[in-house]
């Protein structure tokens, strides 16, 4: 599936990446949620589940039902690992698991590296980036060490710049976010692209001066070239 370019400028000679539903995707498997009760006492049909888990993984926007102190931790999730499990939780009320002990056992899944599961070209496109000598940066509004699912891949290493919310104290869009890759990998925003699932999270990164492409948070059967597209689309030369 090919992208969709949102701008284009001058071949960049950097780029950031997203992490969720960028480079790795939430994939849920079935096993999680044996056991699982919702609070009638059912058990999570598939379409429930992957309800459950596109909720879970929504880049923006305040799921119906989150008020009051829970609607603070929704919306700073993304600045403190405590805040962000409470979030969550809230979240799962809302779709009828209040059960703490069943949602906390839904949510440790988040943190495991092993539930992530990289896009198709995902090591593909980081490997030739940096053999080609493009500076790559993550961008993520994450209250987690994405560096550890990385590193399950063995691609860790190729990453030169890491901007967690959780770490940085600012969240996407809000440029400061994008700020605190640029400046370690020393290339002009003007010179950067910035590859991201979301318009309005990712494309902030447009307000310094970079330019964007945005790809789909799909099944990664289907987006098996989406990264090596942007990346190709916008001028860059990927050595084999």
């Amino acid at each position: 599936m090919t992208p969709d370019l949102v701008d284009r400028a001058s071949t960049p000679r950097a780029v950031l990446f997203d992490f969720s539903g960028t480079l790795f995707r939430f994939e849920a498997r079935d096993d999680w949620f044996v056991d699982l009760l919702d609070d009638a006492g059912e058990a999570f049909v598939p379409e429930r589940q992957a309800d459950i888990i596109r909720r879970m993984v929504a880049p923006v926007g305040l799921p119906e039902g989150i008020e009051g102190d829970d609607r603070t931790a929704w919306e700073r999730r993304d600045l403190d690992p405590e805040l962000h499990r409470v979030g969550y939780l809230a979240l799962l009320r809302t779709v009828g698991m209040s059960n703490a002990g069943h949602a906390n056992s839904l949510y440790d899944r988040v943190l495991d590296p092993e539930s992530w599961v990289p896009f198709a070209d995902t090591v593909e496109v980081l490997t030739r980036l940096a053999d080609t000598g493009v500076p790559i940066g993550i961008v993520s509004n994450i209250a987690f060490d994405l560096r550890k699912v990385l590193a399950l891949h063995g691609i860790d290493h190729l990453v030169d710049a890491y901007a967690l919310s959780y770490e940085v104290g600012a969240i996407k869009p809000e440029p400061r976010l994008f700020r605190a890759a640029l400046d370690p990998i020393g290339v002009p925003a003007g010179d950067v692209l910035m590859v991201g699932d979301s318009v309005k999270a990712d494309g902030g990164a447009r307000a310094l001066g970079c330019s964007f492409a945005l790809v789909h948070d799909v099944p990664p059967a289907d987006r098996p070239t989406a990264l090596l597209d942007a990346v190709a689309a916008h001028g860059i030369e990927l050595r084999d």
